[in-house]
């Protein structure tokens, strides 16, 4: 495979390097940017947080503004750091351009309709292709822990739920937590899955959690400011279907935050620390 190195730059002692690589899960080219802390070497390997971020995002807004690199590089924590969509001119788009669909709105699903089946494979490249390549490429474990923001925390929660034997531990900040019952979710389900809203539910976390009890321990962080909490979000359902079995779910409110990278480099150095408690 054609790893193509985009940047380098030396951050707290490590490296923030930007890849471009062919994407058999997507058909096109795709971008990620990984952040490789001092410790990693050959010989001391360390595990991978996998951040996925939200609408209109790449995989450099999290790498630029969340402040992540210092305590990773104090616990030895790589970050990886996928775009949020397949991208290209064969891809296809929302036809009138919207922020919600499209490009940059992947959602973390496998797409089942046309035109969208053709490229709109998100999941399986987080799940699959692109650790690979990771554990394949640079000196990191197999141990996974994995969070996200918005759209990124609907795909942290839901790849997290339905894969605990590969992610130890899930955070999210100011996930979609219903996307099933909400305009966001229905948007972009409608359109990558069809009209089965029984398939929709494999990728709305409360619906995953009434399933059963999560085997993972999950932080979550949403601001009480947020636009979107009560049309798109709703946390508390989140918070109600894992009461229901127990799930060992912390839901953090925190008043006068909102929804920008502000809230999430407040409050990342509690995510990296408490992934870092699930190390193995």
């Amino acid at each position: 495979m054609t790893l193509e190195n985009l940047s380098t730059n030396k951050s707290f002692g490590g490296w923030h390097k930007q890849y471009r690589h062919p994407s058999e899960s997507l058909n096109c080219d795709m971008r990620f940017a990984i952040f490789l802390p001092p410790q990693a070497s050959e010989k001391s390997p360390v595990p991978v947080l996998y951040w996925l971020s939200g609408l209109t995002c790449t995989d450099e807004n999290f790498m630029q503004k969340a402040g992540a690199h210092r305590i990773a590089a104090e616990l030895g924590i790589a970050i990886v750091a996928p775009d949020t969509s397949p991208r290209g001119d064969d891809v296809p788009d929302d036809v009138d351009g919207s922020y919600d669909f499209g490009l940059g709105a992947g959602f973390y699903l496998n797409a089942t309709q046309s035109p969208w089946n053709t490229h709109y494979h998100m999941y399986d490249y987080v799940v699959s292709e692109l650790p690979t390549l990771i554990e394949k490429t640079f000196p990191v474990t197999k141990q996974r822990f994995i969070s996200g923001h918005s759209m990124g925390g609907h795909g942290a929660l839901t790849i997290g739920l339905k894969n605990p034997d590969l992610y130890s531990s899930i955070t999210a900040f100011s996930p979609i937590c219903n996307p099933t019952q909400t305009p966001w979710g229905q948007k972009a389900f409608q359109h990558y899955l069809g009209d089965d809203r029984e398939i929709w539910k494999d990728y709305d976390a409360c619906e995953l959690l009434k399933k059963g009890k999560a085997s993972q321990a999950i932080l979550v962080d949403q601001g009480l400011s947020d636009d979107f909490l009560e049309k798109e979000l709703k946390p508390e359902r989140l918070a109600a279907a894992a009461q229901e079995n127990s799930t060992n779910l912390t839901l953090r409110q925190h008043e006068g935050y909102d929804h920008s990278y502000y809230f999430i480099a407040s409050f990342i150095e509690d995510h990296l620390r408490f992934h870092n408690g699930h190390r193995e």
